[in-house]
């Protein structure tokens, strides 16, 4: 029977599909925490107030990297090179969503309306982040290999998630609600998007490493299509959203340290 659960079991157990697997997860870690510190670095005078959670955002994406290439570590896996049509945040900047790596490169402060859309590029993001790792919580937080790093992982996208909820609200009170909106929708509907073609990428190198048969692959691909269309038809609204969350001022501290490995 095709589950989420058993799909995640054949990778976790296969040296390969799981090398590949903590691969992508470790460098799209790694380019949302070099996001973020230089994000930090080029805040505007106006919002410099932002810049320890900023800072802190990046520090726990830096961190999530360092706990995937620690679980490779683990098993004796090297990391392997991320296929491109896998890249997530790649792809989501080839469409202009969130802030261009190129702008992030020069020492030049950004605008007000740069760190609106830093943060509601992160809202839409960070919910497909805690998304995934709320069900994988659920189907392996007690799993002796990787369940510790999945619960770490899974409280600090909630707490991400929880930051974008806040500060979005904030700017929003300060006048910037339109402009919020109209990003969040943006942001959205190329998500939704991208997130359909990056999974048939993946559930195309696994089924070649799995050797999954040609019915298992048309089935997860219909899957993967159909939950598209329920995401573009009105699933995508759950992404704007904002509500203040329940827990104030998540990135307010220090990052946690990394468990050992």
């Amino acid at each position: 029977m095709l589950s989420a659960r058993s799909l995640f079991q054949e990778i976790i157990d296969n040296d390969d599909s799981y090398q590949l697997f903590c691969s992508i997860a470790a460098s799209g870690e790694a380019q949302g925490g070099w996001e973020n510190a230089r994000i930090a670095a080029l805040l505007p005078e106006s919002m410099r107030d932002l810049a320890p959670k900023v800072t802190r955002h990046g520090a726990d994406e830096d961190k999530h990297g360092r706990i995937f290439n620690g679980l490779l570590k683990k098993r004796g896996l090297e990391p392997v090179a991320v296929p491109p049509g896998t890249d997530y945040t790649m792809l989501l900047e080839q469409r202009g969503i969130g802030l261009a790596h190129e702008k992030l490169r020069r020492d030049q402060p950004l605008t007000e309306e740069d760190v609106l859309v830093y943060l509601s590029h992160s809202r839409v993001t960070e919910q497909r982040a805690a998304d995934q790792m709320d069900m994988l919580v659920k189907y392996f937080g007690d799993h002796p290999e990787v369940g510790k790093a999945i619960r770490q992982i899974c409280g600090d996208e909630d707490n991400h998630l929880a930051y974008c909820h806040e500060e979005l609200l904030r700017l929003a009170y300060a006048g910037h609600g339109r402009a919020i909106q109209r990003t969040l929708r943006e942001c959205a509907l190329a998500e939704i998007a991208v997130y359909r073609d990056v999974s048939l990428a993946v559930m195309d190198h696994m089924g070649r490493i799995l050797r999954w048969p040609g019915a298992k692959r048309t089935a997860l691909t219909l899957g993967i299509r159909a939950m598209y269309a329920y995401e573009r038809a009105g699933g995508w609204r759950r992404m704007v959203q904002l509500r203040m969350p329940e827990r104030r001022d998540p990135l307010g501290g220090p990052a946690e340290p990394a468990p050992a490995y």
